[in-house]
């Protein structure tokens, strides 16, 4: 495969079964494969999208100190702002050459999760920040939830298997800037390759050349979204519940030619987290003689604490 498959939410959103039919065939088939599709009729508007690229392209211009002072100690990065260079690829030592921002979820004040996530951090020099930040993050969250739909009826569950998990999930909205490149790069790159901690990750900003996703023959091939649509990929807490039967395939952002180092990028994936005692077991349906258990179980919280450790976020 030199390229990753398209599809269309609307076919799954009809009320034609065939075309629902056609929507879990086609990204369950491509997430059995390569594990990345590109992704129609999600529920951003264009409104919506250029107005949160504006508030980010505000807050990354915003001066260092400024940023620094949203930067929160002791919560893993978890909320606010990550600086420059702080996170890296599990077994490489040179940070990616990136800055980002981390909304979080946003639970009632009843939620059995609400004392388990820090707060959201509130940008006071840009009053409509966390306004579209929210926005986005729960129109990308309701878009994850059908995305699932489709992968429980494909995994032969019922539709509505992931809900219970889904909702008030540790999920993350990051907004990343990659700054123009000033010289060169010792071993860095904008994103060095690696695999999603979460289920699934819904990517805005696909639009350029830079992600490349690793196909099963080792080959590196660009991954390019059309403006109208998102990047979808599979986490490792879905391919371990899977039995790996959906692929978390590895991936990385590359730094532009040279003619182009002057010019940042800008980057929003939306990593889609269950709660943290979800059980990622491996589903009993994924597992029989040809393709024995491959994982240990774990809950996702306590896999997801072992990956922040990997990536530098949380020191140990």
């Amino acid at each position: 495969m030199q390229n990753i498959p398209s599809v269309d939410l609307r076919d799954f959103l009809s009320d034609d079964p065939k075309r629902k039919q056609k929507f879990v065939n086609e990204i369950g088939s491509a997430f059995e494969d390569i594990g990345f599709v590109a992704l129609k009729g999600h529920f951003l508007n264009d409104q919506l999208v250029d107005e949160l690229y504006g508030e980010i392209r505000n807050f990354f211009a915003l001066p260092l100190e400024t940023k620094h002072s949203y930067e929160i100690p002791g919560i893993g990065g978890q909320r606010g702002y990550v600086s420059f260079g702080t996170e890296h690829a599990k077994g490489r030592k040179e940070g990616d050459l990136k800055e980002f921002w981390h909304f979080g979820q946003y639970v009632s004040e009843d939620s059995k999760y609400a004392s388990e996530y820090p707060e959201n951090v509130e940008v006071k020099e840009l009053p409509r920040f966390n306004i579209v930040g929210k926005e986005a993050y729960q129109m990308l969250e309701k878009t994850g939830v059908y995305v699932l739909r489709a992968l429980a009826l494909h995994l032969g569950l019922d539709e509505f298997y992931f809900d219970q998990y889904a909702k008030d999930g540790n999920s993350i909205l990051r907004p990343i800037h990659y700054p123009p490149i000033t010289s060169e790069p010792a071993n860095a790159i904008r994103a060095a390759a690696h695999g999603d901690i979460n289920l699934i990750t819904l990517l805005m900003g696909a639009q350029g050349k830079g992600l490349q996703v690793q196909n099963h023959n080792g080959e590196w091939i660009d991954a390019i979204a059309e403006p109208d649509e998102l990047v979808i990929n599979v986490g490792d807490m879905l391919s371990r519940h899977t039995n790996n039967k959906l692929k978390s395939t590895i991936h990385q952002v590359v730094n532009p030619p040279r003619e182009l180092w002057g010019t940042s990028r800008y980057s929003i994936p939306f990593f889609m987290h269950p709660v943290s005692d979800m059980k990622l077991d491996c589903l009993e349906n994924c597992i029989d003689a040809e393709h024995p258990k491959k994982f240990e179980d774990i809950t996702a919280g306590a896999y997801l604490y072992e990956r922040l450790v990997d990536l530098g976020l949380i020191k140990k």
